[in-house]
């Protein structure tokens, strides 16, 4: 991109003061911005990629944890937090941990109070489902549509205390010296108009990195990393980004058939299997007795992954590359009743998932790792929080099925707790900072405008996702982890000189994720490359062993000279009721679904 020199005319931008400015309009940022607002914040803006509501948390669909106990009532926040620390195999924070479970129940009934449309109980009660690694029936749900649920609900709650939001913008670069944050600059999507928001505290809730591979589960325009490249820009340390999931259940298509294509790799809701669903090879094997007699479908999601994708490998998978999924033992009003959205999508495609089984295989789903922060969600650059999928230290190695909503809106009060106690009003970006900062990134924007390289964006972007697929998938050994860093290279190469059209355009926002994607995807290689040993999602064929002296989380820094550092650290120990649960080895009786 070209530098701004002394003959360059200054780029125009429009300013805005706002106390605190609140990046991602999902669960996580609109339950923050909710938290402030009734706490007496009201200098808040919420800034979203798209129009109000439509977020990634609308695509979470099987539910969201909490301790309730509406049919297994010695369920607790405790057994809650051995489960998570079980899945994560025990790299998890566990002060993080606990925060979220034991906010949940609390955060549920709010919920309930503020008309989320909960699937409910015989008695009344909200409902609450088998999800994959729980010990007991802990996952609330709206039928299969929970993240829709739940943004309509913080949305409308928003709305109702007059939370401040635009829509349709983009933020590109933290205005930051790498001790402490002043704003954020971006871009108008709609008018081309470039912003500067001076801002005493940012919150990132951005949502994760998933879609750095070229079969997952988000949006193409989501999950790019843009939290996690924004704040390790800023100054912030990221944290286990090799640890990657892989959901067991994506649509697997034919990529031949216009209609089927655009839905490969999205998600087949674990719900599918929290009601019953089964899994089958193409021989008519329900290969998961192999795998987890015990636990079956319901084990954790890397081990399914896992199977399913040996199944494949060794020839036991379907014509389109994957397995079968069948949930049509179940009453058809039943699944009708309990899976809308997964039904109807089938249904549209001319399949009836109450007669017949779909297709699926692994999918990258999620990001463990993502922005290094402390117990409130606050980086080590004051000012700077993340939360949400762009926050690490809550789910380990392997995120437990149902948390991620969980996480969103139990940080949000944690994060919107601390915040409202320090919130003194608009920052101002100091003068040095304009000058260094500011004005040569504007410069380098409209320089990337309308630009006449080389690459098309579309096709830089597609090689990125095939060599993380190919190199750091579900198998992953160091010479393959090389090469797709050698890979790596050639497309960052490729993306400095790009062909892309104005700012308003769909190449221009692709343009700038790409950039934000190689920060993800770098971090997820040499963060694979150097943890030497197999743990939850993070599986080394050449190190196929899981090592306790790597119970330790990678942290990711920008030197001032060179590139990405690694370190790591320990990870500290549950505390004493947590501990007691995790001696009880309590455990899912997948059996009770039979």
């Amino acid at each position: 991109m070209a530098e701004l020199t002394s003959t360059d005319e200054p780029v125009e931008y429009a300013r805005e003061d706002v106390s605190v400015l609140v990046v991602g309009a999902g669960a996580a940022g609109a339950r923050t911005a909710i938290e402030l607002a009734e706490r007496g914040v009201k200098d808040v803006l919420v800034l979203g990629k798209r129009g109000h509501g439509d977020a990634h948390t609308t695509w979470a669909r099987g539910g969201i944890n909490g301790a309730l106990g509406t049919h297994d009532p010695e369920d607790s926040p405790a057994i809650h937090a051995a489960d998570t620390l079980n899945e994560g195999h025990f790299v998890n924070d566990p002060a993080k941990v606990e925060t979220v479970t034991e906010q949940m129940p609390e955060r549920l009934r709010e919920l309930d109070e503020w008309g989320m449309a909960y699937s409910r109980t015989d008695g009344g009660e909200i409902d609450q489902r088998f999800f994959g690694a729980q010990s007991f029936r802990r996952t609330a749900f709206a039928g299969d549509h929970t993240g829709e649920s739940l943004l309509d609900t913080l949305v409308e709650r928003a709305q109702e205390l007059s939370v401040p939001y635009r829509e349709n913008v983009m933020i590109t670069k933290l205005v930051s010296d790498g001790d402490a944050v002043h704003g954020a600059v971006g871009f108008d999507m709609d008018t081309g108009e470039f912003l500067l928001f001076n801002a005493g505290i940012v919150v990132l809730a951005a949502g994760g990195h998933a879609a750095i591979y070229d079969r997952h589960t988000s949006r193409d325009d989501e999950n790019n990393g843009d939290g996690a490249a924004l704040a390790y820009d800023a100054g912030a340390s990221l944290m286990d980004m090799e640890f990657m999931q892989f959901h067991p259940t994506g649509m697997a298509v034919d990529e031949t058939d216009p209609e089927w294509a655009p839905w490969s790799g999205r998600l087949v809701t674990e719900a599918v299997r929290g009601e019953g669903g089964r899994l089958f090879n193409a021989e008519g094997e329900r290969f998961m007795e192999r795998y987890s007699p015990d636990q079956m479908e319901l084990d954790a999601r890397d081990v399914v992954a896992r199977a399913i994708a040996r199944e494949i490998a060794e020839g036991r998978g379907t014509e389109n590359g994957g397995v079968y999924l069948d949930i049509s033992h179940r009453d058809a009003d039943f699944v009708r009743e309990r899976l809308p959205r997964m039904y109807e999508r089938f249904d549209d495609l001319g399949v009836d998932m109450a007669e017949e089984p779909v297709e699926v295989a692994p999918t990258s789903h999620y990001g463990m790792g993502g922005v290094a922060v402390d117990d409130d969600g606050e980086t080590d650059v004051d000012g700077l929080f993340a939360i949400g999928e762009t926050m690490a230290g809550v789910h380990g190695a392997n995120r437990l099925g149902g948390n991620s909503l969980a996480e969103t809106v139990a940080y949000g009060v944690v994060a919107g707790e601390r915040i409202a106690d320090r919130a003194d009003g608009p920052g101002e970006v100091p003068t040095d900072l304009r000058e260094t900062l500011v004005d040569p990134h504007l410069a380098d924007l409209r320089a990337m405008a309308d630009s006449d390289g080389e690459n098309e964006v579309d096709a830089v972007l597609a090689d990125l996702g095939e060599l993380m697929w190919d190199h750091t998938g579900i198998l992953r050994d160091e010479s393959s982890l090389r090469e797709g860093l050698d890979r790596l290279a050639d497309v960052r190469d490729r993306a400095a000189d790009l062909r892309v059209g104005p700012v308003t355009s769909e190449s221009f926002e692709l343009a700038v994720d790409l950039g934000f994607m190689i920060v993800a995807a770098e971090a997820v290689l040499r963060g694979a490359l150097e943890r030497e040993e197999s743990r939850g999602a993070h599986y080394r064929t050449d190190f196929p062993d899981r090592d306790p002296d790597w119970r330790r989380n990678l942290y990711f820094d920008a030197p001032d000279v060179g590139g990405m550092a690694l370190r790591s650290e320990p990870v500290d120990e549950p505390s004493e009721a947590v501990q007691a649960a995790l001696d009880e080895g309590h455990e899912l009786d997948y059996h009770q679904l039979e």
